[in-house]
């Protein structure tokens, strides 16, 4: 008996052991024969594992330890087997096992499933054969009775993984099987064989390409009426099963249930180009709502502790999801299901009829839903209505139907008094962590799962929409709760905060209807005075409702009004209150029209405040908030700050030692660095003892934070030199880290550096800057190894950063004419070949004139060498060479616009005159020809005198 064959036969013992020649000695026995097999295999060598599998095992065994010693040599033996024949044969064979250790089993499949990743394709180095490929899709479809549900999901991804490679052309028996196996009356492998069926389904459903999207398209037409049925089955029983108060055996069912819908989402979805057409797809989505209700009663009737209760809200959920994907994709074919999915998500969440029904997240997803019609662009009549398709009038007269004036009042109404009242779990979190309270993340697309900002949302949007019905019924709410509210009547308060917050959420809405300035002198300015603890939800959001309208309408006069309540407000005793105080001073600072003069006289003690407050903070999410403000103040106010900034300074160093974990934390620090040092202009220089070493590690890629820290630490690296009074040993030093970041990370060398293009100029910026600083220094010690860099990079460059590199090389020619050219000398035979084939980029060839026509101009006798040496190079004399030069520099000065760089190539060019040079004479018209012109592009006619000058 073989060893492969013993494997099958499952393998329950393997010991190894080595012979006196090095070789792998393997003992297996097995289980159903117990016949005992030793096999010789030298080690290394896969094509004799191939009759040993249990070397594999054993090595997959070490694998799982959590002893090193083992470990690192088994992962080791394992990749090197990756690529070998016959490999994944042994890992199929030892994860089918179902005796074997649950660990080791799980590592054959996630070995297995990074294969396909890497090797199963045809074209892929050490690609697997076409026999073995064959043999593995047939194992893998043999075994639907895995008992480890982990182990289970695992092996239907990785058949997915192949399907998307392989199916219907190389794999056409796959789904047929599948389809096959989810009818057996097993339940175990009724369920494996739907957990594999969706997830084939849904990975051949994300396919993009025409020819793939047309074969999902054949696959959901064929099996959609069956997907359909087993849905209908497995659901009717669980319903079934769950008013017979068999818990266990409806959790079973539910979870065939979520499969099957699961499929049917992708199909539904994706399967169909015009889903409207086809009765049983229309037929599934009407079934939805009534399915919805179902299962809403059932988890009515089951309670919170139920085994089910999970499963169902995730089924639940699941419905509503096929909704808004058909939505998303397909909003035509939706349309004859708008009314119902209103009149469902606005009955559930608005009316009494979801009274004990809903939970949360439901309550998200019909918001959701609501909000998707409310705003789709696809519903949304033209201007001239006639224009518009007959689609979108049907689906705006269905939307205005719906949206009348009492169902709009009656949604507003209760998103404002009901969703918008602060919960008792949200009070709670204020007393108990009250920065995670005033910095709870509520943008990007939190709206899509949380109820606050989903809420928010929507009202936001309706009340965009048919802002005339609701400005009225806001602003009635308004009048309703004007005056002090009584600190004894905690929901008068939670309603006052709801109010304002949509008063500030619709605050561009109510411009032409609310008369802020007035509001703010006789209402909110009482509001803010009143100092009763209770009366902090109040003061925070009057602060806050300030922040929303400040952009909005807020007269310039009532500036030094606000900074005094903002000076009051971050003395608040509430925390919460005074991190709003700092959001709503940013906003003020921050808009167009800030004026420094009215804050200068405020500036000491808020600037103050700030510093404590970012010293009281403990979070790193309240501390990033505070240093953005910091960081707006002092850039608003720039040299302004420099008396108040001492405390800062001081406290800085601290902070960034603190933050070593943070980097989103250190990213923050980085930017209010920038402003403080634009701030302090060449003051600046007293902390480079902290500046300096925190641009080190920020711009240096052999250290991890260096993906989060570049991009701002380059920034500051450039705004330090920008402000420096002279270069210091220390600020050259830190040049060291610029040849790693000109190096760009290519595909095929991942562990090289990659910048962005935005980077890349700023690293420009910088080698310009240092060269402008003290060029002979900088130079001397950095210009040949930046010569090397820029060689590097003008191989595989584009146009654009070819220029950008060049100008670099001007600017130091320009600086250093003598020293520059020897130094950059290796870059400049390339530029000369340039202008002789005739570059045929305008942008590149003035570039190009411009770096030649300063060595001519500025080092003749370096241009000289340069000419002979080119003239070698070109096999030509060098007055011939010379000739070509000019008559392609004459030719091509059309492709100079800016007149500076006409002006330079003009002198350049007249600098060769005084030459009795043969060639040189007979270019005389040419050259003087040019000069003229260039003369007309730089001299401007003064007006008072009527002269012309430079």
């Amino acid at each position: 008996m073989t060893a492969d064959s013993l494997l099958v036969k499952q393998v329950v013992d393997v010991r190894l052991s080595f012979s006196c020649d090095g070789q792998i000695q393997v003992c297996a026995v097995a289980a159903l024969t117990g016949a005992s097999v030793c096999v010789c295999v030298c080690s290394g060598s896969f094509m004799d594992l191939q009759s040993a599998g249990s070397v594999v095992l054993q090595a997959l065994t070490q694998a799982t330890s959590q002893n090193t010693a083992e470990l690192k040599p088994a992962e080791e033996q394992l990749r090197q087997w990756e690529t070998q024949p016959g490999f994944y044969s042994v890992l199929l064979s030892i994860f089918n096992n179902h005796l074997l250790d649950v660990n080791v089993r799980w590592l054959a499949v996630l070995y297995f499933k990074n294969g396909i990743d890497r090797y199963w394709r045809r074209v892929a180095p050490h690609a697997l054969s076409e026999e073995e490929k064959s043999s593995l899709r047939s194992g893998l479809i043999t075994n639907f009775n895995e008992p480890v549900n982990q182990i289970a999901t695992q092996i239907a991804v990785l058949i997915a993984k192949v399907a998307r490679l392989d199916c219907p052309r190389q794999w056409p028996e796959l789904i047929p099987v599948l389809l096959e196996k989810v009818k057996v009356q097993d339940v175990l492998q009724q369920h494996r064989a739907l957990l594999t069926f969706y997830h084939v389904t849904k990975t051949l459903a994300s396919k993009r390409l025409a020819a793939d999207r047309r074969l999902f398209q054949d696959l959901a037409s064929s099996i959609y009426s069956f997907a359909c049925s087993l849905w209908t089955h497995h659901t009717d029983t669980f319903l079934l099963q769950i008013h017979c108060g068999d818990q266990q055996e409806a959790l079973s069912s539910l979870e065939r249930t979520l499969l099957s819908l699961k499929v049917l989402r992708k199909l539904t979805v994706h399967g169909f180009v015009e889903p409207q057409e086809n009765m049983e797809v229309m037929g599934f989505l009407r079934a939805v709502f009534e399915r919805l209700k179902q299962f809403l009663e059932c988890c009515g009737q089951v309670g919170v502790g139920s085994l089910c209760r999970e499963k169902l809200e995730k089924t639940i959920i699941l419905f509503t999801k096929v909704l808004l994907d058909f939505l998303e994709y397909h909003p035509f074919p939706f349309i004859p299901l708008i009314q119902r999915c209103l009149e469902f998500s606005v009955s559930f969440v608005f009316t009494a009829a979801g009274d004990g029904l809903l939970f949360e997240r439901f309550i998200v997803q019909c918001m959701n839903l609501i909000k998707s019609i409310v705003k789709n662009e696809a519903y949304r009549p033209d201007k001239n209505i006639e224009d518009s398709k007959p689609e979108v009038l049907e689906a705006h007269k269905i939307k205005t139907a719906f949206f009348t004036h009492p169902t709009l009042t009656e949604i507003a109404k209760r998103l404002v008094s009901k969703y918008f009242l602060l919960t008792e779990e949200e009070l709670v979190m204020w007393e108990e962590d009250p920065e995670g309270f005033a910095v709870e993340e509520t943008g990007g697309d939190s709206w899509k799962y949380s109820l606050r900002p989903c809420t928010e949302v929507l009202f936001l949007d309706i009340f965009h929409s048919y802002s005339q019905t609701l400005t009225p019924v806001l602003l009635e709410m308004m009048q309703n709760l004007q005056g002090p509210s009584n600190v004894d009547d905690m929901l008068q308060l939670l309603m006052k905060d709801a109010v304002y917050n949509a008063v500030g959420l619709a605050a561009y809405e109510l411009f032409d209807s609310v008369d802020f300035d007035q509001w703010f002198n006789n209402q909110l300015l009482g509001e803010l005075q009143v100092t009763h603890n209770r009366y902090k939800l109040i003061r925070r959001r009057v602060i806050w409702l300030i922040g929303q309208w400040i952009a909005v309408k807020f007269k310039p006069e009532l500036r030094p009004l606000l900074y005094e309540v903002i000076l009051t407000l971050l003395q608040d005793p509430d925390l919460v209150v005074r991190i709003e105080t700092a959001t709503t001073l940013k906003l003020a600072v921050d808009d167009f029209e800030f004026r420094t003069e009215q804050f200068l006289p405020y500036l000491e003690c808020i600037f103050g405040l700030l510093f404590q407050l970012l010293q009281q903070v403990n979070e790193c999410d309240s501390k990033m908030q505070v240093l953005h403000v910091i960081s707006c103040v002092i850039e608003r106010v720039s040299i302004q700050i420099r008396p108040y900034v001492g405390c800062l300074v001081q406290y800085l160093p601290l902070l960034w030692k603190q933050s070593e974990d943070h980097n989103m934390l250190r990213c923050a620090i980085l930017t209010t660095l920038i402003h403080l040092v634009q701030g302090l202009g060449a003051e600046s220089r007293n902390l480079y003892p902290f500046l300096l070493p925190v641009i080190q590690l920020s711009t240096d890629v052999s250290q991890p934070p260096h993906v989060y820290l570049l991009e701002d630490g380059l920034e500051l690296w450039l705004v330090t030199l920008e402000n420096s009074p002279a270069l210091t040993p220390e600020l050259l030093r830190i040049f060291q880290n610029m040849s790693a970041l000109f190096v760009v990370r290519t595909p095929m060398d991942p562990h090289k550096a990659e910048l962005s293009s935005e980077n890349v100029r700023t690293c420009f910026q910088i080698v310009n800057a240092y060269t402008y600083l003290s060029a002979t220094e900088f130079l001397q010690n950095y210009g040949e190894g930046l010569c090397r860099s820029f060689c590097e990079l003008l191989k595989d460059i584009t146009n654009e950063g070819q220029v950008q590199v060049l100008k670099v090389v001007e600017i130091a020619l320009k600086v250093r004419p003598l020293l520059a050219p020897h130094l950059f000398q290796p870059i400049l035979p390339s530029v000369f070949r340039g202008i002789i084939d005739g570059e045929r980029y305008p942008v590149v060839m003035s570039v190009y004139l411009g770096v030649i026509g300063r060595v001519l101009l500025q080092n003749s006798s370096f241009f000289t060498a340069l000419l002979s040496q080119m003239a070698l190079e070109f096999n030509q004399e060098m007055d011939q060479l010379l000739g070509n030069m000019i008559e392609m520099w004459v030719d091509r000065m059309d492709n100079i616009t800016q007149p500076e760089r006409r002006k330079l190539s003009s002198l350049a060019l007249l600098s060769l005159l005084p030459s009795d040079n043969s060639v040189i004479q007979d270019k005389f018209c040419g050259i003087i020809n040019i000069c003229v012109e260039a003369l007309h592009d730089v001299m401007t006619e003064d007006p008072d005198t009527g002269t012309f000058k430079e």
